[in-house]
């Protein structure tokens, strides 16, 4: 069995259900605020799955290159290797409020110290990347194809964080979230993903501080669930507010399934100033061409499971296009993944979001601004990084396809 802890208190237990299954039950005088998701309330029935995991226990369980490795070093020991075996084994670490151990375990994330100025430091080999998988890899609970983990700056929990807050000396928890590369499959990912959250930045949208290795080898980002008492903040992404597994992440429509599902849980006192964030952000990846997108790519967080939720700030967001030419978007738009135009943007702003038109066209005109100013730093970068020129020139020619089709009006 796996025990589940939030916001540091036992919840309930998981248990293996059926063949395939899982069951979990939440624990005799749990009270609402030890519910483990807004979608599953504190109740005496079970939540049981037919298959897998119920989608918030499955929501950080990392994927891609490093899911397999954990699979190589893991698996002879279990016998097996499913997501309940995955859970186990990063669940002391998570992105949001949960945690999970032994049964009789105690709560204790212990992440192991790694100097940040470090990583942003070193050369580019293959020896970093190593020792970042094999030191880190069981303490990530960290979603995502591409390989990332969780590491605990030693200057942030003893000094300062990057936004001057201090955080207590005996703060055990992982402070940032480290993403690699592999060269040879998706060269400049890292540099790709700077530029793309500078442009967020400047598109005035909220994103967590961020910081690119001086080779390019890594992106640093500082953890926004994480708050200045050393407590962590809810965490859902939006397969999880649908319901749906991690295998289903690009399935339904940014209408429905994102939309939607926004306004089903952001409150009518917050939702206007998110509605507008969440039409940027659409926006934005369609302007910079990001078929990634997906439904775990947007989230909600809280700082009580019984209080507001508020759109998460930006991550995740990159020029696919530069490594897929013919990408296309991850979810559907009037039930098309084919990129809009300039109208069917305005559109989904005036009738999904209830925007005014005068609104949705200044969000729109605020981006094709902040991409410009954003194409200056590209160039003053990659004179200095020519190793970065071929990517740069892909992501500049997509940006400048972006621009035409999706943010001016024909």
């Amino acid at each position: 069995m796996i025990k589940v802890w939030a916001d540091s208190a036992e919840a309930g237990l998981i248990d293996r259900h059926g063949r395939r299954g899982s069951t979990f039950a939440y624990l005799t005088g749990s009270t609402p605020t030890c519910a483990v998701s807004i979608t599953m309330p504190v109740r005496l029935a079970s939540w049981n799955q037919d298959y897998g995991l119920a989608p918030i226990f499955e929501m950080n369980l990392p994927e891609g290159a490093l899911r397999e490795r954990l699979r190589l070093a893991f698996a002879k020991a279990t016998g097996t290797f499913d997501d309940f075996d995955l859970l186990t084994i990063v669940g002391r670490s998570q992105v949001g409020r949960l945690r999970y151990t032994a049964r009789d375990d105690k709560l204790d994330e212990g992440v192991p110290f790694q100097s940040v100025d470090e990583i942003l430091k070193a050369r580019r080999d293959d020896e970093l990347f190593s020792h970042l998988i094999e030191k880190f890899a069981s303490y990530s609970g960290v979603s995502g194809i591409q390989p990332k983990v969780l590491v605990r700056d030693p200057g942030t929990s003893q000094i300062l964080r990057a936004d001057k807050r201090r955080l207590s000396q005996s703060f055990r928890g992982a402070t940032h979230i480290v993403k690699l590369w592999d060269p040879a499959e998706y060269p400049q990912l890292a540099a790709n993903e700077y530029f793309c959250l500078r442009l967020a930045q400047h598109c005035q949208l909220d994103v967590p501080s961020f910081q690119l290795a001086e080779n390019g080898a890594a992106l640093v980002v500082d953890r926004f669930d994480l708050r200045d008492d050393g407590t962590y903040r809810g965490v859902e992404d939006f397969c999880v507010l649908n319901g749906r597994p991690t295998a289903e992440k690009y399935n339904g429509s940014y209408e429905t399934a994102v939309i939607k599902r926004l306004n089903d849980y952001v409150d009518n006192r917050n939702l206007t100033a998110d509605s507008e964030k969440l039409f940027a952000l659409i926006a934005l990846n369609v302007a910079v061409r990001n078929g990634d997108a997906h439904l775990k790519n947007f989230a909600l967080v809280y700082d009580d499971v019984e209080g507001e939720a508020r759109l998460a700030p930006v991550y995740d967001i990159v020029t696919t296009a530069v490594y897929l030419p013919a990408d296309r978007m991850a979810l559907t738009l009037d039930g098309s993944t084919k990129w809009p135009d300039a109208r069917r943007l305005q559109r989904l702003g005036e009738t999904r979001l209830m925007l005014s038109p005068s609104r949705a066209r200044e969000i729109m005109a605020r981006i094709g601004d902040a991409m410009s100013k954003t194409r200056g730093e590209i160039h003053t970068y990659r004179k200095d990084h020519p190793e970065f020129d071929d990517v740069a020139t892909s992501m500049l020619r997509q940006w400048d396809i972006g621009m035409q089709q999706a943010l001016m009006a024909s």
